[in-house]
This record gives structure tokens, sequence and C-alpha cells, in this order.
């Protein structure tokens, strides 16, 4: 028997039930396997035993059905962890004053080297710097457990590459890289990604696997800070960057397509590539100057944004202080709820600051992360009618933008969407 056919209807353990976790969980369940889904949100896991996701990916009616296989266990006991056979650990990995945060990594291996038995195998799949699977976890698994990695469990590393709101890619037929510390651990990491996911992509080492995922959100962050840079220096010049992106999307190869915005969100753009530079000076003493320079220029974008409705309403003779403004979009990015770092979120605080009565409209987000001043509505006629000006930040298929166009009086978009009008400006 070999390893893939030992791994069918196996006992997954998943910890963390958020973006990644959860479509994770999901996917095993599909495959065939009993999952537990550890998380330590509460409220979280009464959502989820009640069939009512947060996760657009996951919708209620694929939780009923997982729930009502009896293979899918959503709980907040360490006890469930018990007797694992594979355990995937997809919890954050935030900044704190500009350090990694692995709190949140060692607390879930100290619960999994609590219940690690011989043959079963781990895999980390938080984003990290290089050397955490090696480095951190393994200690303290085998710490915690009187096992070794390698010779007594099993031990790796894959990058989760969700994209929420993707309707093309999703998890199982987006290619997986895996790694593993040892030959025996990649087998076992391959042997499990190989029973939900069409394709996967073994790699030599674990530091490779957590180099892949920093060099895919580093890719973006930097191309995206070099069209955020050059359109603000386009509008100054009275260009229009996003014709001149158009015209050079043309060219079949040497150029790749990236537009501006009001700014970088979720966990990936804005923290990721902060892990690498982080890593590069604590262990080399050197700056990574691409990442820096590019947090820099996508870190102030939400204030271009802001100096850009300035203007407009100076150009009226009109103060931001008492105007009206109203922020379509919350989130990130389109067709989400997900608000984790949110340019939005910026720009309505600098507004409010400012003195602004600004409204936001989201039909995504649910959570009240904004400012206590800044009020939910609703995109009617009528409130667009009465908003000083209307800055598009997300996106969303929601929105109505013909009616924007219609009824608003000055709108800014940062995604180009919105139909050209005298009263519509681009970033």
């Amino acid at each position: 028997m070999n390893r893939r056919e030992e791994l069918i209807a196996a006992k997954v353990l998943v910890i963390g039930q958020g973006y990644v976790g959860l479509p994770l969980a999901m996917r095993s369940v599909h495959a065939g396997h009993d999952v537990v889904g550890y998380e330590v949100d509460e409220t979280r896991v009464k959502r989820l035993l009640a069939a009512e996701t947060y996760v657009e990916d996951v919708p209620n009616e694929d939780l009923a059905g997982a729930l009502a296989t009896g293979r899918y266990l959503p709980t907040i006991d360490p006890a469930d962890c018990a007797d694992f056979d594979v355990a995937v650990i997809t919890v954050p990995t935030p900044l704190r004053e500009g350090a990694p945060d692995l709190s949140y990594i060692e607390s879930a291996a100290a619960t999994l080297a609590g219940h690690l038995r011989p043959g079963a195998t781990v895999i980390l799949e938080s984003t990290t710097y290089p050397g955490t699977t090696e480095e951190l976890v393994a200690p303290l698994l085998e710490q915690g457990s009187g096992l070794s990695a390698g010779s007594d469990f099993f031990l790796g590393y894959s990058p989760e590459r969700i994209d929420p709101g993707n309707p093309t890619y999703g998890l199982g037929n987006t290619p997986k890289v895996v790694s593993g510390i040892d030959p025996g651990s990649l087998a076992a990491v391959q042997a499990f990604y190989d029973t939900i996911v069409d394709v996967t992509v073994p790699v030599s080492g674990c530091k490779e696997a957590e180099l892949t995922k920093l060099l895919e959100n580093t890719f973006r962050h930097v191309n995206i800070a070099l069209v955020n840079e050059l359109a603000m220096f386009a509008g100054d010049l009275g260009i229009d960057i996003w014709e001149s992106i158009d015209a050079a999307s043309t060219k079949p190869f040497g150029f790749m397509r990236f537009t501006p915005g009001p700014g970088v969100g979720g966990h990936c753009l804005p923290i990721d590539p902060s892990y690498l530079s982080w890593r590069v000076r604590r262990a080399l003493g050197q700056p990574f100057r691409f990442v820096e320079l590019a947090n820099d220029v996508n870190d102030h974008m939400p204030d271009y944004v802001v100096r850009r409705v300035t203007e407009a309403l100076n150009r009226k003779r009109q103060a931001v202080n008492g105007s009206r403004i109203l922020l379509l979009g919350l989130a990130y990015k389109a067709n989400t709820g997900d608000d984790r770092e949110s340019p939005a979120v910026v720009v309505a605080e600098r507004l409010v600051t400012l003195g602004a009565e600004v409204r936001v409209a989201d039909p995504h987000v649910i959570a009240d992360h904004v400012h206590a001043k800044v009020e939910r509505v609703e995109v009617t006629p009528e409130e667009l009618a009465g908003a000083d000006a209307v800055v598009l930040l997300t996106d969303h298929d929601a929105f109505d933008l013909d009616a924007v166009r219609t009824h608003a009086r000055y709108v800014l978009d940062t995604r180009r969407r919105v139909a050209a009008a005298e009263h519509v400006e681009f970033l």
C-alpha cells in the first residue's frame, strides 16, 4: 500500500478556520477525510456548527453539506485534536511593530505536540520567513512530544495560495507547492495534497517553499507600487496612466499588466514581503530595498486618494471639513468581505480626521472596523446625489456604476470602472 492509499479517509486536523483553513477543511471533507477544524474563536465555532459561513469561498450549503456527512467537526476543544494522521497549521502571522508575530504558530505547535504520535504528518501553511518550519516548528513539536522530526513523524511546509473571491482558481485547481524536511516528509506531505488538489509541485526543501510564497507576493507588491507611483506622477503631469497601461498590455511578451489602486490590503501584500525584508535584515544585516520602497509607496496611496479628493473639493471652493463624502467599498478586493489591512479603512479614517462627514457602503463587509464616526449606508440615488464626493475604492460587482455616474456630482474612481464623464476622475 502506498502513502496516498494510506491517507484515504485519514483523520485531518486543520488548525485555524479562517480564509485559508476553512476552504482546506471543506476540500478535505470532499476528498473523503474525517476533518477536525480547530479554532480558538468560540464565536466562529458556533457559526460553523450552525452552518453559517463567514468566508465567501465557502457557501452555507457547502458547510451544511460537510456537517451532514458527519466527517467535519468544528471545535474549540483541544481534546478533539487527538489521534490525527495529518495536521495542517493555517493560523495568522501578523506583523507587530515591523517584526513577525509567530505566537499563533507557536501556540498551534504546542497544541499539536501534545497529541503527536509516530507516523503522523504536520504541515505548516501559514506565510512566514524561510526557516520557520525547521527552526521553530520542529523543535516545538519535538520538545512537546518527545518524538523526532523526520524519523518519528513527518514535517513539511506548503504555502497557501488562496485568492478570496477568485471565480476561476480555487484550492482544488491551483497548483500546490509542497516540501518536507527530508525525503520521507516530502513524500508524506505530497501524498496528502494529492488527495485534495489537481497538481502538486514538490521543491527540495522547506526554505525554498517558504521563499516561494514570499517571492510570489513580493513580485506583486513591487509591481503594484511601480504603477501606483507612475499613476501619481502621470496625474501631476496630465497624462492618462490607464491609457498607457492599456497600450502597454497589447505587447505579447515582456510585459505583465498591473493597475493602480488606493493601496494594498489583505494579509499577503501589506505584510508578507515584510517578512522577507525582516529576515534579510536580521540574518544578513542588509536592507531589502525593493520591499522597503514598495512598502513606502503603497502605504501612502490612501494619503494620495485623500489629496485628490481635497483638490477636487477645493476646485469647487469647498473644504473637506464639513463635506459629505461617500466611500464605495471597505474590502481590500472586489467581491469579498475581507477588510484585513484594507486601504479603504485608512482613507475613511484620514477623511474623518480632516472633518469630513464620511459614509461608507459595502454589501460584503459585515464587521465594522472603521472609525466610529463613519456611517454605514446603502447606495441609493439620494445617497449618491447628497454626497459632495463619491470615491470608488473597491469595485464590487454589486455596485450599480451607471447609477453612480448618473447621480453623483463628483466621482473619484480608483479602479477605472465608472464610465468617463466630466465629473468622473480616475486615479
